[in-house]
């Protein structure tokens, strides 16, 4: 395969709009592009975003026929000759030598078979990362049946998923996430914060920095506050709400009425604080904190806000759910608690806010876990190399 590649990205969502995937492109794609390689995706519209437009020396092209918030609404049927005609005016203006999709195993049969077409058309390589597994007999028929010549898995637990469904070991490689490594790195929180969080001011405050939802372990969270309050009757859990995100099947809005009740029901709406952030109020709730936490109930394939408080130097405490186990190390660079165990959660909370050396120990040895392993670099590379085995 030539030294610098056309490289054609396809995705249902990119910035503004939020997610783990979305944010892993924002990572790989212009790092292609500094190693001289041409770069393209084609992504779904958002509101308020032209449809065709550079992203850090990366073509951007949007529409409607990859927006899932979309097609949930007006559903899968009859767009078949909509996203050929899609394909072919993308593809015959990209020229692409690899066609890399990301959860095309999932969603929508057309969109996957099409996809295969063009690569045999281009004669490109065919690539998929799976980002997540679903048990459904949808998942098995695109992972197996389409002709995907290599498969990233971002954790080992995404591998042995698939392996489980019967598709070939040699096809899968696993390459974890990284992380702009630069951009997330330790230091104070900006004023500007505490400006418009008062509430956050000389208090022991812990970050949630998941979208809001029960799958993220938000209700566990709320529980495991009365046990960090025993001891600590200031603290202040922050939930990072979610708005600009693909939602597949509108269960977004129902959680967060859930939660918030939650919240109203143990009164503690003085220990909690839910709100959007910028990227850049994301970098100052993590630099703020004392603690994270992401208690998923669900097997988390990955999750990047565990990179981000590696990154930060802050301990975090995960949950023991699909891939979170491969990257925090019980009692090296965070803690790992059972799935849904509000008071384990809670102790392991009390205890880090009462030992700044131990939080310093765990914190400090996440970053360098992460430069040595989960770089923008190293993914990259990673990912590269893929293409031109």
């Amino acid at each position: 395969m030539k030294e610098k590649l056309r490289i054609a990205q396809l995705h249902w969502g990119f910035p503004p709009l939020i997610g783990g995937v979305e944010t892993h492109l924002t990572i790989i794609m212009p790092e292609m592009v500094k190693y001289g390689h041409e770069v393209s995706l084609l992504t779904g519209s958002a509101e308020g975003v032209e449809g065709d437009y550079k992203y850090e020396g990366v073509d951007i092209c949007r529409t409607p026929l990859l927006d899932l918030n979309w097609l949930y609404k007006r559903g899968l049927k009859g767009l078949e000759a909509e996203v050929r005609e899609l394909y072919c005016g993308f593809f015959e203006r990209v020229k692409p030598d690899v066609i890399h999709a990301h959860n095309m195993h999932y969603f929508s049969e057309v969109h996957a078979r099409l996809l295969e077409e063009m690569a045999c058309k281009h004669k490109a390589k065919l690539v998929l990362t799976a980002h997540n597994v679903w048990d459904d007999i949808l998942y098995m028929d695109l992972t197996l049946k389409i002709k995907w010549d290599k498969i990233i898995a971002v954790s080992h637990f995404i591998k042995q998923e698939m392996l489980g469904i019967g598709v070939d070991e040699k096809k899968i490689i696993v390459i974890h996430h990284g992380i702009k490594q630069d951009i997330f790195s330790p230091r104070d929180p900006l004023p500007a914060l505490f400006e418009k969080y008062p509430n956050l001011k000389n208090r022991p405050i812990v970050f949630h920095p998941a979208r809001m939802g029960l799958a993220k372990g938000c209700d566990v969270s709320i529980k495991a506050i009365n046990v960090v309050k025993k001891k600590y009757p200031d603290v202040m859990f922050v939930f990072a709400g979610s708005k600009n995100i693909i939602d597949w099947g509108d269960t977004q809005q129902k959680d967060i009425a859930y939660l918030v009740s939650l919240v109203k029901h143990f009164k503690l709406e003085e220990n909690v604080l839910m709100d959007c952030y910028s990227i850049e109020q994301m970098r100052d709730m993590y630099a703020a904190c004392d603690v994270v936490i992401y208690p998923s109930t669900a097997n988390e394939p990955f999750g990047l806000a565990m990179l981000e408080a590696m990154a930060m130097k802050k301990p975090i405490i995960v949950t023991d759910m699909g891939g979170m186990p491969e990257i925090v190390k019980d009692n090296i660079n965070g803690f790992v608690v059972h799935q849904r165990d509000f008071e384990a959660l809670g102790h392991r909370i009390t205890r880090l806010l009462g030992d700044d050396a131990l939080r310093d120990r765990l914190g400090s040895t996440g970053r360098q876990m992460l430069e040595s392993q989960y770089t923008k670099e190293k993914v990259t590379n990673n990912t590269v190399a893929v293409y031109c085995e």
